[in-house]
């Protein structure tokens, strides 16, 4: 703004002279042309450029950031409480299925297998009773209530070994080791935590010798293929990106897809995001920033680069200034695609054989828009 302010102090003393200059042959609304001969143009200071052809596939670079996906993030917590004597893994390190990550003592853990153990002895004695009552309930011994009473005893134990081996399921033993318990009720008050599936580890909560409560964060992992760059876009330039859009990253030979464009534009910086996934060959490292160019046009349409100063801007409506043939500019109606602080790339009937006015705009406009220019 402060630019164009400037740019229209300077063209003021010349302007004046100019307006009584063009009559109104020389300014045809309908068309919004404005006729000027070679020594009007060298007066206003108008300055022109060819626009340069640019991608036809892809906008201007923008600043993007590197991200884990959520659904990738998750948190290995401690099955039960106690204390932490061993660290497997350290931050960054790749892991496997099963691999150990973190060593407990934990009496909490010794309590899990003896209800497990006496549970299971409670389940045998229920079975002898109830095999004993049926027995008797076929020699006419003892009621049939006697022999319901057991049958019901034998389920309820049974239920009770089922919710004791799935809690041991929960603190991390694997069917191997539950039925070893069973076998030998060799009971240890180590808990190792292995790793449930490949990761990467992103954070280590815990040290040697911290104590800890259930479910308390152990470790973090994540699956780092694929990433996602999350982009800030201009909200004027947003219309050009849609879903699916291919993404290149500066340096990065593999492209992604645009996989979200926001509903919500940030208050403070105007932008709107921009959610691209890339698929990672171990090249993008999470946090990392970079530049990102994304597709927005079809195939067969142009695109083309100008310099920032010559976007005539009119509600939303944005326009460049084109020379025509005998002197003069006429205003054309142009799709703008992507803009930085220096660069505009637009779409609309224009070639690089044209000449585009990007000096001495506000003469134009003021040209343009004087009562009676178009009558």
């Amino acid at each position: 703004m402060a630019r164009a302010l400037r740019s229209w102090g300077r063209a003021l003393p010349i302007l004046g002279l100019l307006l009584a200059e063009v009559t109104e042959p020389q300014a045809a609304a309908a068309q919004e042309v404005i006729k000027l001969t070679p020594a009007q143009v060298e007066r206003l200071g108008v300055r022109v450029a060819h626009p340069v052809s640019s991608r036809t596939d892809q906008t201007l670079p923008y600043p993007a950031q590197i991200v884990i996906p959520t659904p990738q993030l998750w948190v290995v917590s401690a099955p039960a409480a106690g204390m932490v004597t061993n660290l497997a893994v350290a931050r960054g390190d790749r892991i496997h299925p099963g691999q150990p990550l973190v060593t407990l003592e934990s009496p909490s853990f010794v309590s899990l297998q003896r209800d497990y153990l006496h549970a299971l002895a409670q389940e045998v004695l229920a079975n002898q009773q109830l095999k004993r009552n049926a027995d008797l309930f076929e020699g006419k011994a003892v009621p049939q209530r006697v022999l319901e009473t057991s049958q019901t005893e034998a389920r309820q134990a049974s239920i009770a070994v089922a919710e004791r081996r799935q809690m041991l399921h929960l603190s991390g033993l694997s069917d191997e080791a539950i039925s070893r318990l069973t076998n030998e009720a060799l009971i240890s008050a180590t808990l190792t935590v292995n790793a449930p599936q490949a990761a990467s580890v992103i954070e280590v909560a815990v040290s040697p010798g911290q104590r800890l409560e259930q479910s308390a964060p152990l470790v973090k992992l994540a699956r780092l293929s694929p990433l996602w760059a999350e982009i800030a876009i201009p909200a004027a330039n947003i219309r050009a990106i849609r879903p699916g859009a291919q993404v290149e990253i500066e340096g990065y030979a593999t492209p992604g897809r645009v996989v979200l464009v926001s509903e919500t534009t940030d208050a403070a910086t105007q932008t709107i995001l921009v959610r691209a996934e890339i698929p990672n060959t171990g090249e993008l490292h999470p946090g990392q920033t970079t530049t990102v160019r994304i597709s927005f046009l079809s195939a067969g349409e142009s695109a083309w680069e100008i310099p920032y100063s010559g976007l005539v801007r009119r509600g939303e409506q944005t326009s460049v200034f084109v020379a025509i043939p005998g002197g003069g500019f006429r205003l054309v109606a142009v799709t703008l695609l992507a803009e930085d602080q220096d660069h505009i790339v637009v779409s609309g009937p224009i070639t690089d054989k044209d000449e585009v006015a990007i000096g001495g705009i506000s003469a134009l406009r003021g040209i343009l828009s004087r009562p009676g220019a178009g009558q």
